[in-house]
């Protein structure tokens, strides 16, 4: 039996993980896991996970293919976190993870238990309805319930202009934390850039010593006891205010610098945290005061500000809540004085959640094609009744564009819904309908597969030609879907990547999803590649993905993996006199003393070194042609692959040494046929090797009698340098006469 709990953002499934690894983990020798995005480790996740905790996209990911997975299949309750955001951004695939869930359970005649958690909504009765709850089983509690009551104050400020009225409203939220937070209770701001974060913070700091010469108001320690956590904070203007018991947070601080804030405010040594409005989901402080320093958030590609989600404002809100220690909480929202009577009513009533499903059918009905659950259009008609969709559309049949309430306008809907949905599939060439049922083709099983969109997979099928280069193969891995507009950003950001030049505040973030995308995306074009047969651009491809996870382009020293390693100790590296050390391999062969005397390192470093060397995929490959002697033209050939890694003494394989790379991943591999005369991939095998694999690749023979060299490539994804090339021959004879009798 299985739990799976499914958080909406991976901020709140690390805080959740960190949490239940300590109570159910350790205290209760459960295996807690979290899943990581990538298929083959959280495959090994989910078979030894009891209890499994994932986004939303992870688990989509995963049960997709839950025909296949019996691990799937065994999950017995299903837990959903803060449902309401089936409203939001991301709730197309929540709400498909939990219409599967229940799909699932309707399938296997085994009972899932659901359990969803969510905000006060004006219609809980709905969804409670279509996750299968009972009159008994949905609880929905007035939006005044919570376990501490919240005293909610809201002030308008009357300036159009989105500057001047954030610099009006600090006065307003220092008076507030003076008032509402007496006597050294927190209080936490929330401001809507990463830029106002400081500015409010040296605001704050700046009134706080007018009104207070003698000493620093927002802090309860001395000067000497702060000033050992103030030494290791690195950002300057940060030392300066948590002098003053202000301490700030937001995504482009370091990881030390966030961490220690964290902890000076929850051991109530600084009064004050101003944080970024992004970070209300992933940061568990909570105090006596919040303030809402301005509802609105600055919308780039537009040049337009946008009120911030209604989810995103209740989130922010229940931070201020610390039961046992408060007899109620305190919140004052500060807003463009038109929009005030508008979040006072929504503050204090439930509000309704409608899907957004219909806009994102496309990838989800590909998916269920794929997984042989929609096999015709009534199947893609009956898979929407599990939807929540389905349940609202007469709710509400303006917000969906239905005509009327009656069966007969429902029925129509839905099937112009498909039909519309299907059409577009099959333009991408991602499905076919034939005689009425519905098939999936090669482009649509490896969107699936590698979860990605079908706009994806088409524009690399359009886009990609035998004759691409480096340049144009980034700028099309470049203008996938899953990257935001404009596409030159993704490009630029990998290939800062690549030169190891750093990046820093939001752009590192928007790099850090540039990477995690480009691994899946890079797969997937290794995919579509090898449909056409190109073998160079393939090869050229998998050794982007390498490029992706160490971060350094294929034509520098493979030497600059290694810790600690510049360009200029690789370059003395290869003039050594002697022998010219230029691969992982030349060092691990090198004399103790020598390598010593080359590097110059301390034993620390030496030891990293080390330690990387031991990781660094060692494997031998052996081939045979099965056969070899009875090959034909215009049949088979069969080539056996066994491959070894030699483990020293290991017991199993780790994760990658690529500190680059923004989380943990395993590698992988390709073995790939390919006859370099002509440009042909012939047979293409996607591998993971713990110590020993048995790989057979099979392409056909030449169709005339000859003899043939071929190529045999064994590609890591995830690290240069440890590639394998191989030549052989085929004998080809006479295609096999036809005897007598058989005309």
């Amino acid at each position: 039996m299985r739990v799976v709990y499914i958080a909406p953002l991976e901020a709140i499934a690390k805080e959740r993980y960190r949490d239940w690894e300590r109570k159910f983990g350790r205290g209760l020798g459960m295996r807690v896991v979290e899943l990581t995005g990538e298929l083959a480790m959280d495959l090994k996740l989910l078979e030894k996970g009891q209890v499994i905790i994932s986004t939303p996209e992870k688990w989509d990911a995963l049960s997709r293919r839950w025909k296949q997975r019996k691990y799937v299949q065994q999950v017995s309750l299903f837990i959903v976190d803060e449902l309401h955001l089936i409203g939001g951004q991301g709730g197309p695939v929540l709400e498909v993870i939990v219409s599967r869930m229940r799909y699932i359970a309707s399938q296997v005649e085994k009972k899932i238990r659901i359990v969803a958690l969510s905000t006060s909504l004006a219609n809980a009765k709905d969804l409670g309805e279509w996750i299968g709850a009972t009159s008994h089983g949905l609880f929905n509690f007035p939006p005044g319930v919570r376990p501490v009551p919240l005293e909610i104050h809201i002030q308008g400020v009357d300036i159009a202009n989105f500057e001047a009225r954030m610099q009006a409203m600090t006065k307003p939220t220092y008076t507030a934390i003076v008032q509402h937070a007496k006597g050294g209770k927190p209080a936490i701001v929330f401001v809507p850039t990463r830029k106002l974060v400081r500015l409010t913070a040296v605001d704050l700091m700046s009134y706080s010593k007018v009104d207070n010469e003698e000493e620093p108001a927002f802090h309860s320690q001395s000067a000497e006891e702060l000033k050992t956590f103030i030494d290791k904070i690195s950002e300057e203007t940060l030392r300066a205010t948590i002098e003053h018991g202000i301490g700030d947070l937001h995504e482009g601080l370091s990881s030390l610098d966030q961490e220690v804030v964290s902890q000076l405010f929850e051991a109530g040594w600084i009064q004050v945290c101003v944080m970024s409005s992004a970070l209300c989901w992933g940061v568990p402080l909570s105090a006596h005061l919040v303030v809402v320093m301005g509802t609105q958030y600055y919308e780039g590609r537009e040049n337009t500000h946008s009120d911030y989600p209604v989810t995103d404002l209740l989130q922010m809100m229940g931070h201020a809540s610390r039961p046992l220690l408060d007899n109620s909480g305190k919140c004052v929202i500060l807003c463009h004085a038109p929009r005030k009577e508008y979040y006072k009513k929504f503050l204090y009533e439930a509000f309704p959640v409608e899907s957004h499903l219909h806009h994102f059918l496309h990838d989800n009905f590909n998916a269920e094609i794929v997984a042989t659950v929609i096999e015709n259009k009534q199947d893609a008609v009956d898979y929407l009744t599990w939807t929540f969709m389905y349940r609202r559309l007469t709710q509400n049949p303006n917000y969906y564009n239905l005509q009327g309430v009656s069966h007969r306008h429902l029925s129509d809907h839905l099937l112009e819904l498909v039909e519309n949905t299907l059409n577009d599939l099959e333009t991408s060439k991602c499905t076919i309908e034939d005689d009425m049922d519905l098939s999936p083709l090669n482009l649509g099983m490896i969107a699936s597969y590698c979860y990605i969109s079908y706009t994806t997979i088409e524009r690399f099928s359009s886009s990609l030609t035998s004759k691409t280069k480096m340049k144009g193969l980034l700028e099309i891995l470049a203008s996938a879907s899953e990257f935001t507009d404009p596409h030159v950003k993704a490009n630029a950001l990998l290939q800062a990547h690549f030169s190891r030049q750093h990046v820093g505040g939001n752009l590192s973030l928007d790099q850090r999803e540039v990477l995690l995308y480009a691994t899946r995306l890079l797969q997937a074009m290794v995919d579509v590649i090898s449909s056409n047969g190109w073998l160079s651009l393939a090869l050229l491809a998998m050794e982007v993905s390498q490029m992706v996870t160490q971060g350094m382009w294929e034509r520098e020293s493979m030497l600059l993996q290694l810790p600690h390693f510049t360009k200029e100790l690789a370059k003395r590296c290869q003039e050594n006199p002697g022998k010219n050390i230029e691969t992982i391999f030349d060092l691990v062969e090198m004399e103790d003393d020598e390598r010593r005397e080359l590097l110059q390192m301390s034993d620390l470093q030496l030891l990293d070194i080390a330690k990387f060397c031991n990781r660094f995929p060692n494997i031998d490959l052996s081939y045979e042609l099965i056969d070899s002697e009875n090959v034909r033209a215009g049949e088979y050939v069969m080539l056996q692959v066994t491959l070894e890694r030699d483990l020293e003494g290991k017991t199993k394989v780790g994760p990658v040494d690529a500190p680059r790379y923004p989380k943990a991943k395993d590698e992988g591999w390709w073995l790939v046929v390919g006859d370099t005369k002509s440009n042909q991939l012939l047979a293409i095998k996607r591998v993971s090797l713990q110590r020993k694999a048995k790989v057979k690749l099979e392409f056909a023979a030449p169709t005339e009698a000859t003899g043939k060299t071929y190529t045999l490539y064994f590609m890591c994804d995830s690290y240069l340098g440890c590639d394998q090339e191989y030549s052989f021959n085929v004998d080809v004879k006479e295609a096999a006469g036809l005897d007598e009798d058989s005309g």
